[in-house]
This record gives structure tokens, C-alpha cells and sequence, in this order.
């Protein structure tokens, strides 16, 4: 009987909503970073090109 009030209550799926958004901000933010390391470590295409000629 609980369960099934708690599945029905607005706010316990507004809760739900904000923690997997802010979950999958968290990850967005965490892989664009490993992104600009891998580009610092790295560089990209183009400045390897330029520095070859």
C-alpha cells in the first residue's frame, strides 16, 4: 500500500527527475573534461598537421 502511494506522489518523482538530471550533468561535465585532457595530452588533427609542414 505504501509503495503505491509513493508511486503516485508528484514530489517523489520530481525528486527522482532532479537526481538523475543532476547525475547525468555530472557525467556530461566529467567526460567533456577527460575530452579536453585527452586534447592537451594530445591536440587535435589539425595542430598536428600544421607542426608536420
Amino acid at each position: 500500500m505504501e509503495a503505491r502511494k509513493l508511486l503516485k506522489a508528484k514530489k517523489f518523482w520530481l525528486a527522482s527527475f532532479l537526481i538523475a538530471w543532476a547525475a547525468a550533468l555530472q557525467g556530461h561535465m566529467m567526460w567533456l573534461q577527460r575530452q579536453d585532457s585527452f586534447k592537451q595530452k594530445f591536440g587535435t588533427l589539425n595542430e598536428n598537421e600544421e607542426g608536420e609542414d
